[in-house]
């Protein structure tokens, strides 16, 4: 585990983070593919109509909850928001640059204000020139040998660096930026020639893919430069990437169900969805490449051979019933083979790799049944019609209950690890599964009112032993239904403090605002409440604090709402009367006593352990060394200790995992088959996971504990006095 956490840091790149993450124009025309040209890269009427709504939205009206003047200090943080986003790690810029930009520093409010956004684009068409020449000279420094014996550092974390104060010290960070990625590629055993070719590729498709955002990727960056100077949780997502957050909340689309990947100039394949249409015909596999698309029985062929992964995702996808022609090569063939054409009619496609998931852990004589829970998801717009089968969380996790229930489980385990929240409503009814009727969570809206959201639904899904499995990812939404199980006494909550977030963000659709054309607008995401607990207090930085913890991957420092430097303070407000369905303080010596004694002999607890504290060592330190001996040794080291381990493991019994890549193969992603890639994921998803095996073994003890003992079943559970009945 210590070596892919170290993968992780050695593989860091600077290879612009806007890339392939921001929204693009609605519909892709036929020459989508090029690059942009550097005179389009300029706002037209509809970004001015956009910019105009979303003006009026956050600094004009009543709809923020902390609102802020947009006024010369904003627009100060605007600029400084604006060429982080561009270069965070002040690889592009020099002090000079920067200098330059100050004339605009002041003005960007008055820019927004008046819809003109010259300043904004002038300076990303500078952030070309820039990473132009950042990109030749790293390909004049591929053509040149390393020396690998000398001993020097690369500082590869440089957001608190300075900028440099002339192109001569950027030259230097490059040197030392390429020196590790060939120092990488050494390391795995590429021969000097690959090595050179593989980054001398890699860095050309860095430009390429940089020339490729259009005037709409600029805008929406800017946009959220603004909208991020108003709270951290406040964006504008430009359409497509509306489109996009609305598909991912209702877990479904309309398409063929399969996930795509640029790799190169192509499109591939890279997983392919369960019982989507692209399955069911079973014509297209993992690693095929998509060199053209067309539409119907017999709509012209458009080849799409170096296009933007969205651009081709726009032409695939498509309303139901529909019939979408590709012409694809086939993972095994060359560049230069026939392509073989697949006709699939398009169909709703479930995403049901995101939904809640089921599995169930056998602990001595205990069953434990786990379900994890991705994200809080709801179709929005088939709530919004009423109909009574809309996708959500809440149904799921129900369904997944009854089913655990007929399996005869003891104890259930929701594990909210890196769920980073979704749907409010979906976290009180989700609430609404483990208590009775009551309040789940208290809302202060703008204004100051305060609502009490409660769970009006009587019965519970679940009244058995319960425990939530959260970490520092869990947060939002994840945090107000671990919170609410907390307060009301009802389950035990296990892990790390979580990720801090005490706030409520609403969507607004800027389509539904009159405006003139056929253009679309996208939508605004902006904060318009706090929320608190029902004890009054609140999760904002503090998060929720598990009843049991774990050893911290991330501490606040690193990692959640403290690390935002405009994020809401925390505050108190009056508690909302409510049930105390256990004491389950009164358990926690015992547990914590068992769990510590347990985990000692449990290895994959203890390597689990070792790796996260070798891990945050390296993360403290922000560099790493360039010198070929120290590096090898390290490598060597970590590839003995994985040996070590899995003899350790077959010694004890403990399956091996079958990882298909231990060491660090000096490799980007994109230049990775990507059917290696796909069996990758899946081994991840075999490996052991101590952490959920603990949380299991924990709500066990409990069990343990209460049954047998009347007397501290009577002290943890006063209202039904019954070790297996937790909740009324």
């Amino acid at each position: 585990m210590v070596a892919m956490f170290k993968q992780k840091l050695l593989a860091f790149t600077a290879a612009l983070p806007l890339v392939l993450a921001v929204g693009a124009s609605p519909a892709p025309s036929p020459a989508a593919g090029g690059p942009t040209p550097v005179e389009a890269l300029r706002a037209g009427p509809e970004h001015a109509a956009a910019a105009a709504l979303v003006y009026g939205v956050l600094s004009d009206s009543r709809y923020v909850y902390r609102a802020k003047p947009l006024d010369d200090a904003m627009s100060a943080e605007i600029h400084r928001r604006y060429l982080e986003a561009l270069d965070p790690q002040k690889l592009f810029f020099t002090a000079t640059d920067i200098a330059r930009f100050d004339a605009w520093r002041l003005s960007h409010d008055d820019a927004i204000r008046q819809q003109s956004f010259d300043p904004a684009f002038e300076i990303y068409r500078t952030y070309l020139e820039r990473l132009d020449e950042r990109v030749a000279h790293a390909r004049r420094l591929v053509a040149q040998p390393f020396d690998f014996t000398v001993d020097e550092e690369w500082r590869y974390d440089r957001e608190e660096a300075p900028w440099a104060s002339n192109a001569g010290e950027l030259d230097e960070q490059w040197r030392k930026y390429v020196k590790n990625d060939a120092l990488r590629l050494h390391l795995a055993g590429r021969a000097a020639d690959d090595i050179r070719r593989t980054l001398d590729k890699r860095y050309a498709g860095m430009q390429e893919r940089a020339h490729e955002l259009r005037a709409e990727d600029v805008f929406e960056m800017f946009m959220n430069a603004y909208a991020t100077s108003i709270d951290p949780h406040t964006s504008y997502l430009a359409p497509r990437s509306a489109e996009d957050f609305d598909m991912q909340m209702r877990l479904s689309l309309e398409g063929i169900g399969a996930i795509l990947q640029r790799q190169d100039e192509f499109v591939v394949i890279r997983t392919i969805v369960p019982g989507g249409p692209a399955q069911l015909g079973g014509k297209l596999a993992v690693g095929d490449r998509v060199v053209a698309v067309g539409q119907g029985d017999s709509g012209a062929m458009t080849d799409v051979v170096g296009w933007r992964i969205d651009d081709v995702v726009a032409l695939i996808r498509g309303r139901k019933g529909s019939t979408v022609r590709l012409d694809v090569l086939p993972a095994e063939a060359g560049v230069d083979a026939s392509p073989t054409r697949v006709t699939i009619v398009r169909d709703k496609v479930k995403l049901e790799q995101q939904a809640a998931q089921k599995q169930v852990i056998d602990v001595g004589d205990r069953r434990i049944g786990v379900i994890e829970l991705p994200t809080f998801y709801l179709d929005f717009e088939a709530r919004r019609r009423g109909d009574r089968d809309a996708r959500s969380a809440t149904a799921d996790v129900a369904r997944l209950l009854r089913e655990l229930r007929e399996e005869n489980v003891d104890g259930v385990v929701i594990d909210l690890r890196d769920n980073g929240g979704g749907s409010l409503l979906e976290a009180i009814e989700l609430t609404g599964l483990f208590i009775d009727t009551g309040p789940v969570v208290q809302v202060v809206e703008t204004g100051g009112r305060t609502t009490v959201s409660r769970d009006e639904v009587a019965g519970v899904a679940w009244d058995g032993p319960l425990a939530v499995l959260v970490n520092r990812s869990s947060a939002s939404a994840s945090e107000i239904f671990a919170a609410a199980i907390q307060d009301y006494g009802r389950g035990l909550i296990i892990g790390e403090p979580t990720f801090g977030k005490g706030t409520v963000q609403n969507l607004i659709d800027l389509d539904r605002f009159p405006s003139k054309g056929d253009a679309k607008m996208g939508k605004l995401k902006l904060t318009v409440a706090q929320f608190f607990r029902v004890d009054g207090g609140t999760t904002q930085h503090a998060g929720v604090v598990p009843d049991l913890a774990f050893p911290v991957t991330l501490d606040a420092s690193e990692f959640g709402e403290s690390t935002y430097d405009n994020a809401l303070p925390a505050t108190r407000i009056r508690p909302a009367p409510h049930a105390n369905l256990g004491n389950l303080a009164a358990l926690r010596p015992q547990l914590l006593s068992r769990h510590e004694e347990r985990v000692v002999d449990d290895q994959e607890f203890q390597w689990w352990a070792s790796d996260i504290a070798t891990f945050r060592a390296d993360r403290a330190r922000k560099t790493v060394s360039l010198n070929e001996a120290v590096r090898r040794a390290e490598r060597d080291r970590l590839e003995a200790e994985r040996r070590a381990r899995d003899d350790q493991r077959r010694a004890l019994g403990i399956p091996v995992p079958s990882d298909l890549r231990r060491s660090d193969d000096g490799l980007n992603a994109s230049e990775r088959s990507v059917a290696q890639q796909a069996a990758e994921e899946e081994a991840a998803k075999k490996r052991p996971d101590p952490l959920l095996r603990e949380s299991a073994a924990i709500l066990a003890d409990a069990l343990d504990l209460l049954t047998g003992d009347q007397q501290l079943t009577a002290q943890v559970l006063p209202l039904t006095r019954q070790p297996t009945v937790w909740a009324e």
